[in-house]
């Protein structure tokens, strides 16, 4: 059995980084965090990046500048030796029961945006997770040696327990076995690094105890434990309200801006963004959250911005009235997701080209799992 494991803490269901991860704008700003007893001594390895997101339709702005920006930024800028793995994590959506025709439109709608924002099926994985089926046969796997008792600590699950009026009577099993997919997810394809932001940093650890577990009660180093990649969060909160993240789940489609909004409703959102009375600009997350929120979003939409901290920006737009500062964020954010915007016009519609991009990413993802698996599977006695 594996070694007993802790509580880490509350665990999202929407992205593998699962997207904020590497959410930072500078490469240098990333941390990595090494499991425990790993030698920083020894050659390193080439690196192997995984990252998934659930294929839940168009990303809003926070997705973006939050994520999905950075894989891109990985792409450009890793190593020839670094392998690059994004995978939409349709296994994960279904945890929540999906209206089929939907989760397709979805899938397609996921990929295309994948494409629209700068990832290269040249250079990176991009698949679908079930169209590799080591993910769910190595969580099988693996699920024979987890322990119960740690997944029915996970706040996730604990959480839903407490809200179901019935106990856990309606609860599926998926909700509570989903941590060992996820750890699937990375091990099987042998990854090193798995990009979080600071308040995801432990959902790793459930990953690294399991690969660490198999490998001690099979004799030998089968599965590799991953590291953390850490920078620094970068959050947008919802334009309706600041206190909350944004979502595409909110009920008011103005809390949000999809990557695919015209710049007539870009504008529109940003007009009628809640902010507050108070004369002039200042970053005060907390007394003013929504004027902060905006600031948030101008600096964030800057790839590479010219002020060192919200807080200075802020210094420099201390003179503008709130409607010059709503029209400045709504033309910096037209600015940015411009080209986006007409890519994914251009992908969404190409079915041929999607479906040759799905195809070779999953014949790449199969050809990386099947190495994982067949050491796996000989381990435990399969084969």
């Amino acid at each position: 059995m594996l070694p007993r494991i802790r509580n880490i803490g509350r665990d999202t269901l929407r992205q593998w980084s699962f997207p904020a991860f590497i959410p930072g704008s500078h490469q240098s700003a990333i941390q990595t965090v090494r499991p425990r007893h790993q030698s920083t001594t020894a050659t390193t390895p080439p690196k192997t990046i995984f990252s998934g997101i659930q294929p839940t339709g168009v990303p809003h702005l926070g997705n973006y500048l939050g994520a999905l920006r950075q894989w891109v930024t990985l792409q450009s800028e890793a190593a020839k030796d670094t392998t690059l793995v994004y995978s939409l994590v349709d296994l994960h959506a279904i945890t929540v029961q999906q209206d089929p025709k939907q989760l397709q439109q979805w899938k397609k709608e996921s990929l295309a945006m994948l494409l629209a924002i700068g990832l290269d099926p040249n250079k990176s994985t991009i698949f679908h997770q079930s169209d590799v089926p080591a993910h769910a046969e190595l969580m099988w796997i693996l699920s024979c040696q987890a322990s119960t008792g740690y997944l029915g600590r996970m706040t996730q699950w604990k959480d839903k327990t407490a809200n179901e009026k019935d106990g856990s009577k309606k609860l599926k099993l998926g909700l509570l076995s989903y941590p060992v997919l996820q750890a699937a997810d990375v091990l099987v394809h042998r990854a090193t690094h798995v990009p979080v932001g600071h308040d995801q940093a432990q959902h790793l650890e459930f990953a690294r105890e399991v690969a660490n577990g198999f490998n001690h009660a099979f004799g030998r180093d089968l599965l590799i434990p991953p590291e953390t990649l850490i920078s620094p969060a970068r959050r947008v909160m919802s334009l309706t309200d600041p206190m909350a993240k944004m979502s595409k789940s909110h009920p008011n489609p103005k809390s949000r801006i999809l990557l695919t909004d015209s710049e007539e409703t870009v504008r529109g959102k940003i007009k009628a963004a809640v902010t507050d009375s108070i004369d002039g600009i200042t970053y005060e997350p907390e007394l003013r959250p929504g004027v902060s929120n905006l600031v948030d979003i101008l600096y964030h939409s800057d790839a590479h911005p010219a002020y060192p901290s919200q807080d200075e920006l802020a210094k420099d737009l201390a003179g503008l009235s709130m409607r010059a500062l709503k029209d400045r964020v709504a033309e910096t954010v037209e600015t940015t997701i411009k080209d986006i915007r007409a890519s994914y016009a251009h992908f969404l519609h190409d079915n041929d080209h999607l479906d040759r991009v799905a195809a070779q990413g999953a014949e790449n993802a199969a050809k990386s799992a099947a190495i994982t698996m067949k050491a796996v599977k000989s381990a435990v006695g399969l084969v």
